[in-house]
Order: C-alpha cells, then sequence, then structure tokens
C-alpha cells in the first residue's frame, strides 16, 4: 500500500484549509464528493462485486505537519443539520463506500486542524479476512491478483506508475504462526518483530488452494508491492 500510494499520487494531493469556519474549532475542508473521487471509490464500487470482493478500498489522509496525529484531525461530514463523525486509524485511513445521500446532498467534510494546516489525500488497500482462522489460499491470496486488474481498470492511465502487488501481510497482536497446508508439504511461516508475517503470493499455490491455518486471526491484511 505505500508504494500504491507513492506511485498513483506522488504529490500526495495537498489541499489547503482556508475556507472560514462555521463552528467553533472547525473549518470547512472539502466535499465530500471530492474525497470519493479523489480515491477512485466511485470506480471501484463501479466495478462488478465479483472483481472487488477480496480487496478493502481506503482514503488516506494524514496532516503535513508531522507533530499532528491524522486521529487527532478530527474529520465530521455535515449534511444539512447531520453531522457524521469520519475517524482516522492511527496510519490516518478510514474504510470509505460512497454514501448516494451525502453524495446527492453535496455534504462537506469539516476539520479540526488550524487554519494554514495541509493534509495529504490518498488511497490504501488491503484484503477481506475471513472471521475464522483457518481458510483455503485462494480466499485471501487471491486478493493479489484481483487488487492489480482493479487498480489497472480504476487507474487508468495512472496504472502505468503502478508498482504490482505481490504479497499480503498479515498483522497480527502478538507473535503468531501461519501454516499451508500444501501438497508438496507443510509450509510454516512465524510472525517477525512487529507480529507480521508477510506472504507472498505463489501461482502454483493459487491453483492447488491448499488450506490455510494461523494460530490467531490476523486484525488486518495489507496489500503491498514487495
Amino acid at each position: 500500500m505505500r508504494t500504491l500510494v507513492a506511485a498513483v499520487l506522488s504529490s500526495s494531493l495537498l489541499l489547503s484549509l482556508t475556507l472560514s469556519a462555521q463552528a467553533a474549532g472547525e473549518r470547512e475542508w472539502i466535499p465530500y464528493r471530492k474525497l470519493v473521487e479523489t480515491v477512485k471509490a466511485d470506480k471501484f464500487y463501479a466495478l462488478p462485486a465479483g472483481e472487488r470482493d477480496k480487496v478493502i478500498l481506503y482514503a488516506r489522509l494524514v496532516p503535513v505537519n508531522k507533530a499532528i496525529a491524522p486521529p487527532d484531525a478530527k474529520l465530521v461530514v455535515v449534511d444539512g443539520a447531520s453531522r457524521t463523525p469520519f475517524p482516522l486509524d492511527a496510519a490516518g485511513r478510514a474504510r470509505i463506500v460512497p454514501n448516494p445521500q451525502w453524495l446527492a446532498d453535496d455534504a462537506k467534510i469539516w476539520t479540526s486542524l488550524p487554519n494554514g494546516e495541509k493534509m495529504s489525500l490518498s488511497f490504501d488497500i488491503g484484503a477481506v479476512l475471513p472471521e475464522a482462522a483457518q481458510w483455503n489460499y485462494a480466499t485471501v491470496m487471491g486478493s493479489v491478483p484481483q487488487s492489480n486488474a482493479a487498480i489497472g481498470k480504476v487507474a487508468g492511465a495512472l496504472s502505468m506508475f503502478v508498482p504490482t502487488m505481490k504479497s499480503v501481510i498479515f498483522k497480527f497482536d502478538k507473535p503468531a504462526q501461519l501454516t499451508i497446508k500444501a501438497k508438496g508439504g507443510e509450509r510454516r511461516y512465524a510472525s517477525d518483530a512487529k507480529n507480521q508475517v508477510r506472504l507472498k503470493l505463489d501461482g502454483d499455490l493459487l491453483k492447488e488452494n491448499p488450506l490455510v491455518m494461523l494460530s490467531e486471526r490476523p486484525f488486518e491484511a495489507e496489500i503491498d508491492s514487495d
């Protein structure tokens, strides 16, 4: 995801917060539609469900000022009298599915960042994880070829600048193990110092589709180009 963002939006689309405040401590930032169109959420969800069901799309919004943590940049979607929080995780991500009502009403996104502060706006992708701690290989690893195909359709001409996605990084809350029950023998992987397991896509295993067993369910799976 890191390289995807850098390649597609190398300028990070720096957006200045210059509009006047309408509520104490808040400023209007951008129209909700602008966010949707910038991260290509409209095009992504226009794909047939079977071409995106293994991939999660995130909007990534990070303050340029490194002293400000992404979750501290409180965002709110304002639609008339309705106010809906738009929280960011520690990495500045929020899962985004276009809201038809907000698009129709031309809702605006407001921020708590002071006047003059800027945010970078880009997108990340992740793999959909089953609820269980075991599944067949293609269930999750199939997200790699699916993401590459989706990027090609969604990014259009920009797709030539996007590196090919090659692996899935499984992230755990504590040390964990991942085992692939392949016909040629078990393949076992232990998490690293960050409690992560990087699994590179194997074309032969994708065809074989063996059982994958984990000592516990990951809290996240990141699709990556390395």
